[in-house]
């Protein structure tokens, strides 16, 4: 659930807001009627592995791994242990 509040509610009702965002729900902190600000919960978990795709989504770009150079990466990394 997103809420909107104005700057003023953030300064007055802030340890609230801090507890609404740890249960879950996302506020939009507006100024003068526009967006200015986000808080959200931090995602807890953290990915050790992220598919292809999900880099590429990342990155913003088109991804091209060849998979031989990857193998020679890994193998050198292995060797350096």
């Amino acid at each position: 659930m997103v809420r909107m509040i104005p700057q003023r509610e953030l300064r007055i009702k802030d340890a609230k807001l801090i507890d609404a965002v740890t249960a879950g729900e996302t506020v939009v902190v507006t100024r003068n009627g526009e967006p200015v600000a986000e808080l959200r919960p931090v995602r807890r978990t953290r990915t050790t592995f992220i598919s292809r795709d999900e880099l590429r989504r990342l990155a913003g770009t088109p991804l091209r791994i060849s998979p031989r150079e990857f193998r020679r990466d890994l193998d050198s990394v292995d060797q350096g242990l």
